[in-house]
């Protein structure tokens, strides 16, 4: 692989390591990404669902040759960090799934996720002693690429009906022993649950951006990292319907007034 994804991985892990927490937004295309790196963001990440919602899919439908393909076109729209959503991996096998960190990282990731829920049809949580597998082969596949990968273990209990921040910290805990190098429970709703969950954890933690919580108040409470997941994808969309269905329901075109002109979108392509 060449020099420069050393360099990027390099850069990806000392965002981790200073003080402070940064955030990494997730674009859905590589228009997105440049308007991002524009805009002057260290690191970007990709979004499944945001990726789905862009090719005419719906949540959890991608196949693994979709995203790594979106991988490859985030690292040629921009020079940062790409960390990749990568759901369950595209597998409930241990072995399988840490395959995908293999593929995601040969097409130019500096770090990249795995879940303990197998997605659908059929989702559900991975029962614990399976999902501690699944990351630890993840890990030994991680430590073995030729460049630097940050590998995200990841426990979605809170967004999957299980309303049970004890297990999600027990599980967390559980993948830092196995050697993840970051840890994230997305639907973390509170600074109180923020708090807690890094408190219990030596490792960086990831949240998952909300409209209730600040870039400050994430920070303060332990967070490392902040990730937007497909908030971003679903605003732009949200115009996209409002400025549509004003011009199908109405006849008017106000909505177009708050659209940037092209002469600052061609200077951000440009950059």
């Amino acid at each position: 692989m060449a020099m420069d994804q050393h360099e990027t991985g390099a850069r990806f892990r000392a965002l981790h390591e200073r003080e402070g927490a940064f955030v990494i937004p997730n674009p859905w295309d590589m228009g997105s990404a440049r308007v991002l790196a524009g805009l002057g963001f260290e690191a970007l990440a990709t979004t499944s669902s945001g990726l789905a919602f862009a090719l005419g899919k719906v949540d959890g439908a991608l196949s693994r040759d979709e995203h790594l393909e979106h991988i490859r076109s985030l690292v040629r729209a921009t020079p940062l960090p790409i960390n990749a959503d990568l759901e369950n991996c595209y597998s409930s096998d241990p072995r399988a799934a840490a395959e995908t960190i293999v593929l995601a990282s040969e097409a130019g990731a500096a770090g990249g996720s795995i879940e303990d829920y197998s997605g659908p049809p059929g989702g559900r949580i991975y029962d614990f002693d399976h999902a501690v597998e699944r990351v630890a082969a993840a890990v030994e596949v991680a430590r073995g690429l030729p460049v630097p990968f940050v590998l995200t273990a990841r426990s979605e209990n809170l967004i999957r009906g299980c309303d049970d921040l004890d297990d999600t910290i027990l599980r967390l805990q559980a993948f830092e022993k196995a050697g993840a190098d970051v840890l994230y429970a997305p639907g973390l709703k509170t600074v109180d649950d923020v708090r807690r969950v890094c408190a219990a954890i030596s490792k960086p933690v990831n949240v998952l951006a909300t409209s209730a919580l600040s870039v400050a108040q994430i920070a303060d409470a332990g967070a490392r990292r902040i990730s937007v997941g497909g908030a971003l994808a679903r605003t732009a969309l949200g115009g996209f319907l409002d400025a549509a269905r004003e011009i199908r329901e109405k006849g008017t075109f106000t909505a177009f007034a708050n659209a940037p002109g092209f002469v600052e979108v061609n200077e951000i392509m440009d950059e």
